[in-house]
């Protein structure tokens, strides 16, 4: 999108296009009567000039009542202009610099800045009457505002010529878009209606953050009481809770408020917690979104926390746990890639001490691992190219056997042994469409019964009660989720607690077989509350709200809808409409999930209800390829990266266009991981459609993204090839479908975003893509954060980028000009 500018009046008039585009709803109306008579109303800066006019931030120039919107501005009248904006106080004296004296008209506006540490001046003069440049424009905007470096990587064709006391703030003035120009001229003067655009630009900005129901900074807000966990003994909680802005663990006494906080992290937040005894807790972190997680153990009076895998560079998880009569010779049993960063072992780890004991070492081809009752690993789930295999042994004393074998597109998973330790759960869609509960026999090497199955959707989680040694309910999920009860005496239970809760939608957490059961409820406006339910008197209590801040009343509804793709499939998905208005052609964003094999459910998301606050109608698919719909639609999406996968979410914005709610000019898709993939697709093979796109840690190019898996993916690279596609077979398939291969078919804005210590996609997937754009003269806002991973977990960049987000949208979907 190179725009060749013969003068500096055809840089102003760029600038003009780009203000249009950049107005808030309320204000975008380049036609409105003019506020001066030399400001026409088509003039590119009449909406801004008549806007500050109104707000009284600007006023005549000179007698004859014209503002003279294309002369030099004066570092004097920025002054007063800015002081007024910012509605600073009289300062407490007039004599801060020798060349503006208390009489001056620009006396209290200059040294009121200069309070404010915004203006310095040079050798004690100010030089009121000097033009001002566009670098010192920069600095005051950015000084006034606070403008950070939110890690936005820049593009200017000029910026050798930026002066070193400005250089920082100008990279801060584009990283906001409050300038986009390719080529700044950062010595030009500006004229009084380019800083007065510039300056609306940066006030409009901050009033996009607070615009709807309910702002930036309140979703934004770190979740009050999260994962509550409760001890064996049923007399503490465990929980996290904000510290420094990182997330903590805390304990509290059941029937108390307040908690003790445990542990100190200050850099990451902690991930997951799990009780071990009444006195120890584990938990979960890894450093800058590496997913290298470290397993904690801490003494429940925040004593002793100990880091059990203190290894560089190696994945660890939990497992299961080897109770012991004495506490110090409690043993975890931890999977970690510390021998082959390609392959998970099972290991025994000291609870103490942190003592390693390699227990089960991986043949090499090992996805999962499955423990009996007593913590003895008995089975394992292998890979074997595009089939897998059930690996079983009796004892620990015996090797293990294959016993079975699954072809590519049927799932079988272990989920857990029965009660004698003879037979397995499991999820299989062995000899079925949809994913069920199923019994089976090690020794017959067959299925030996379905527990449960359900004929619209997988099976997906399962309530087992060590006490009465069966399942007593099973979940599984279509437009929203559902339970199966197979024990009635739950199932009278749980009629109870709904009449208790006044809603359908709660759950347990933890074990059934102990007098007290933590309950949370959600819903699609709020992320829920935890509740502690004590069996023996049938009493509930509620104990906290995740983010007591939100306010149901104020969020919108998530609605399930579906439709037929132009091949006769039948689409799932969701669309959250802003609350009070009129579904009638309105801007809306598409936000395919990430996966592709998860599915997008039912329940609050703080992205979705952040868009519709900013007055967008949201729409989420369950593209074909998404799970939980059985596996004939899931492997529909075999190989279609781009293809049919892609079809299903265009088809799905055609639908809202025929049903008259979107407006076909303003539509965005913005996605991450898989989902910022369908973005850099949808802006490549279907340019027409989207009027702007932000992608996430997204693939580029498929060929590089199947070279760079992080390596404990190894053993699913020819299940990969499967889904997505070979390189040597499919070679021409995945260049067809890599959106940096055809970078120049994008035509509207883009935005990525990355971490540099992503795992999963690599930072060079990003990198690329900018670099092709680049060479194409196509300026992309690219957001690069150094401490992070696949996807942003720390407060201060999840600021950054939402913030980010709201005003590429907004001025590039939202009041998109053409």
């Amino acid at each position: 999108m190179k725009i060749a500018l013969r003068t500096k009046a055809a840089s102003f008039l760029a600038a003009a296009l780009i203000f249009c585009a950049a107005l808030p709803a309320y204000a975008q109306a380049c036609s409105l009567p003019s506020a001066y008579p030399d400001v026409p109303p088509d003039h590119y800066a009449a909406q801004a000039i008549g806007s500050l006019k109104q707000q009284g931030i600007v006023d005549d120039a000179e007698a004859d009542g014209g503002f003279h919107p294309d002369e030099a501005v004066t570092r004097g009248d920025a002054a007063v202009w800015l002081a007024s904006a910012l509605h600073a106080a009289k300062p407490k004296a007039l004599n801060g610099f020798a060349d503006v004296p208390a009489a001056s008209p620009y006396a209290e506006a200059v040294n009121a800045l200069k309070e404010l540490n915004i203006v310095q001046g040079d050798g004690g003069n100010y030089e009121p009457d000097a033009p001002l440049t566009r670098e010192q424009m920069a600095s005051l905007l950015v000084r006034a505002f606070k403008l950070n470096d939110n890690g936005i990587q820049t593009w200017l064709k000029d910026e050798a010529e930026i002066g070193s006391a400005h250089h920082a703030d100008v990279v801060k003035l584009k990283q906001h878009a409050i300038t986009e120009q390719l080529t700044f001229m950062p010595k030009e003067q500006v004229t009084r209606a380019q800083l007065v655009l510039f300056l609306y630009r940066t006030l409009t900005q901050k009033e996009e953050l607070t615009q709807g129901g309910v702002s930036l900074e309140e979703l934004l807000q770190l979740p009050d009481k999260i994962q509550l966990r409760l001890s064996p003994d049923g007399t503490m909680l465990a929980y996290l809770h904000p510290w420094e802005n990182r997330m903590n663990l805390y304990v509290q006494k059941v029937g108390e408020r307040e908690g003790v906080r445990l542990t100190n992290a200050k850099v990451d937040n902690i991930q997951s917690i799990y009780w071990v005894t009444d006195h120890v807790l584990v938990y979960g972190i890894d450093s800058g979104g590496s997913e290298n997680t470290h397993i904690h153990a801490i003494q429940v009076d925040g004593t002793n926390d100990r880091d059990l895998t203190p290894f560089k560079n190696v994945k660890s998880d939990l497992l299961d746990v080897w109770p012991a009569k004495n506490e110090s010779d409690y043993e975890l049993l931890l999977t970690m890639n510390r021998r082959d960063p390609k392959a998970m072992d099972v290991v025994r780890v000291n609870l103490m001490t942190g003592e390693p004991t390699m227990y089960v070492q991986n043949p090499g081809n090992v996805e999962l691992w499955a423990v009996d009752n007593w913590g003895e690993v008995r089975a394992g789930l292998a890979q074997d190219g595009e089939t897998t295999s059930l690996l079983y042994r009796e004892d620990d004393g015996k090797d293990f056997e294959k016993i079975a074998t699954f072809a590519k597109d049927d799932t079988f998973i272990p989920v857990m042994f029965t009660a004698d330790n003879k037979q397995l759960y499991a999820a299989s869609s062995v000899g079925r469409d949809k994913q069920a509960l199923v019994r089976y026999d090690p020794a017959a090497k067959k299925e030996a019964e379905v527990i449960y199955a359900n004929e619209d959707a997988d099976v997906n989680d399962l309530i087992y009660s060590y006490k009465k040694k069966a399942i007593l309910a099973v979940s599984y999920e279509t437009e929203e989720k559902h339970t199966a009860f197979l024990d009635p005496e739950l199932k009278a239970k749980a009629q109870k607690i709904e009449e208790q809760l006044h809603t359908t939608h709660w759950g347990f957490v933890g074990s059934l077989d102990k007098d007290l059961v933590l309950l949370y409820t959600d819903s699609d406006k709020s992320y829920g509350s935890y509740y502690l339910w004590d069996q023996r008197s049938d009493r509930i209590e509620k104990i906290a709200d995740i983010a007591p801040q939100l306010k149901e009343d104020r969020m919108a509804d998530m609605k399930p809808i579906s439709f037929q793709s132009r091949d006769g499939l039948t689409i799932h998905g969701y669309l959250t409409l802003p609350k009070g208005v009129i579904a009638n052609k309105l801007p809306v964003i598409v936000n395919p999930h990430g996966g592709p094999w998860a599915r997008d459910s039912w329940g609050f998301n703080m992205e979705v209800q952040l868009l519709a606050s900013q007055g967008y109608a949201v729409l989420q698919l369950n593209y074909r390829g998404s799970d939980g719909y059985g596996k004939a639609f899931l492997h529909a999406g075999d190989k279609q990266w781009g293809a049919a996968m892609q079809n299903d979410i265009t088809d799905g914005v055609n639908w809202l266009v025929k049903r008259g709610i979107a407006d076909p000019k303003r539509v965005g898709i913005y996605g991450a991981s898989y989902g910022g993939y369908a973005t850099l697709a949808g802006m490549a093979f279907t340019p027409d459609v989207y009027a702007a796109g932000v992608d996430v840690v997204g693939p580029s190019s498929l060929l590089t993204f199947l070279r760079t898996m992080p390596p404990y993916w190894e053993n699913g690279r020819q299940q990969m090839y499967a889904q997505v596609g070979d390189p040597v077979k499919d070679r021409k398939l995945l260049e067809a479908a890599s959106p940096l291969l055809h970078a120049d078919q994008i035509q509207a804005p883009l935005m990525i975003v990355q971490g540099a210590n992503d795992p999963r996609v690599n930072k060079a997937e990003s990198d690329q893509m900018v670099a092709a754009l680049r060479k194409l003269d196509f300026d992309v806002p690219y957001m690069l954060k150094a401490n992070e991973g696949h996807g942003y977990q720390k407060l201060e960049n999840e600021r950054d980028f939402y913030e980010a987000l709201i005003h590429f949208l907004s001025k590039n979907v939202k009041n998109r000009t053409e």
